[in-house]
């Protein structure tokens, strides 16, 4: 295995774990529906009466003064009122509570929601937030079905239902081998999240049979691209490297790192290049020549629209992108009350091997509290995006 020098350029602009980062968008409109039965195995979290209204506290980060943070608290707590309005059959008692950025008031609000009757936490949004109300609802065996996508924090009776960076790597590494794409170079970003995007991939590339060719870090900083452009390039144009996956979690490394490798020579028309983020969103972004002809994984698209519709005339605005977390976790737990569940808020419930047909498109959690959600395959033809291969409609026999 080629291993490239890391260069460290003369400052880098470092930023923290990004603690949303979830990839997906709200795109469909269907409500949740259970896709099968349940999974087997000790049960956690609370038994219900399906027969009666279930209470559910949705935790959402408003009041910290963010204006994005607001629109998203707005468009969590809407989505899921939607969700709610949409369980036919179930009766959810859905109590949304502000919580803004702060770990401390986050479990003392979890705390307060289940003396007033809560048999299950939804969010709250960011990872350290979620790690401690995970923390104060273990002794009390409630779930926690949070909006981050960190994986770190999930686990016992903390689940993530942000997409998460070994979703996309998976689903990306997976149809490059499928295609030929079996020797693959990394470039990362030497900060936190560039790291745990890295991380994710080499999982993807071992659990997949890939081989890893190499891994350049380069900090944030347009010196440090600059320094290992030489190397990647060398690397990626020998003969030896099938594909150059990239994590670029940051909005200006990716202009920046696919413009330095185009002008390097290095662009899918001679070696595939993918990508762990969204390169279609901004639209912007469809205009670069380095994204050209790249790969990159997307929620089903089907009904974006009409969800979108909807939501705007409902409450005059378009939701956030990462508001459909919101309609997923109510609208999972109303399915599976729906269909008479009593273990409908226990591990074992909502672990149902069969998964849930969501808002972005299928998707199911683990009992290691992590999620898998069904991705298509994207790249983008002359500034416009194109699938490759659509997200499947459902978990059977998609090889997860």
């Amino acid at each position: 295995m080629t291993v490239l020098t890391t260069i460290r350029g003369a400052f880098e602009l470092r930023r923290p774990l990004a603690r949303v980062g979830a990839v997906l968008s709200a795109l469909t409109l269907a409500a949740c529906a259970p896709l099968g039965e349940g999974a087997t195995g000790p049960q956690t979290g609370q038994m219900i009466d399906p027969s009666q209204p279930v209470r559910v506290a949705m935790l959402v980060p408003s009041g910290t003064g963010d204006a994005d943070l607001d629109w998203l608290a707005r468009s969590l707590s809407n989505s899921a009122k939607m969700a709610m309005a949409d369980a036919q059959g179930a009766t959810i008692d859905l109590r949304v509570y502000s919580v803004g950025s702060d770990p401390a008031a986050a479990a003392a609000t979890a705390n307060q929601a289940v003396d007033e009757g809560a048999g299950i936490i939804l969010g709250p949004l960011f990872a350290d937030s979620a790690n401690a109300v995970g923390n104060a609802m273990a002794p009390r065996g409630v779930n926690v079905l949070s909006f981050s996508n960190n994986t770190d924090i999930a686990g016992g009776n903390v689940f993530v239902l942000g997409n998460t960076f070994d979703n996309v790597a998976n689903r990306l590494v997976k149809y490059g081998v499928r295609n030929g794409k079996r020797r693959i170079l990394l470039v990362a970003e030497d900060d936190t999240a560039g790291q745990v995007g890295a991380r994710a991939i080499e999982r993807a590339i071992q659990s997949n049979g890939a081989t890893l060719a190499g891994t350049a870090i380069h900090p944030l900083s347009k010196q440090g691209i600059d320094g290992i452009i030489p190397n990647v390039s060398q690397a990626a144009l020998s003969g030896n490297v099938d594909a150059v996956f990239l994590t670029a979690n940051q909005g200006a490394v990716l202009p920046y790192l696919t413009d330095s490798l185009a002008d390097a020579g290095v662009t899918s028309a001679t070696v595939q290049m993918m990508g762990l983020t969204r390169w279609d969103q901004p639209s912007a972004r469809l205009q670069l020549r380095g994204v050209q002809g790249g790969w990159f994984a997307i929620p089903d698209t089907t009904m974006a629209a009409q969800f979108e519709q909807r939501y705007r005339s409902l409450y005059g605005e378009a939701p956030h992108g990462l508001g459909s977390l919101g309609y997923d976790g109510v609208a999972a737990i109303a399915a599976l009350v729906r269909a008479g569940k009593r273990n409908a808020l226990t591990t074992s419930g909502l672990t149902q091997n069969a998964g849930f047909a969501g808002i972005s498109g299928a998707f199911r959690l683990r009992r290691d509290g992590s999620n898998e959600r069904a991705l298509a395959v994207a790249t983008i033809r002359n500034g416009q995006a194109v699938i490759l291969d659509p997200a499947p409609r459902s978990f059977s026999g998609f090889g997860f």
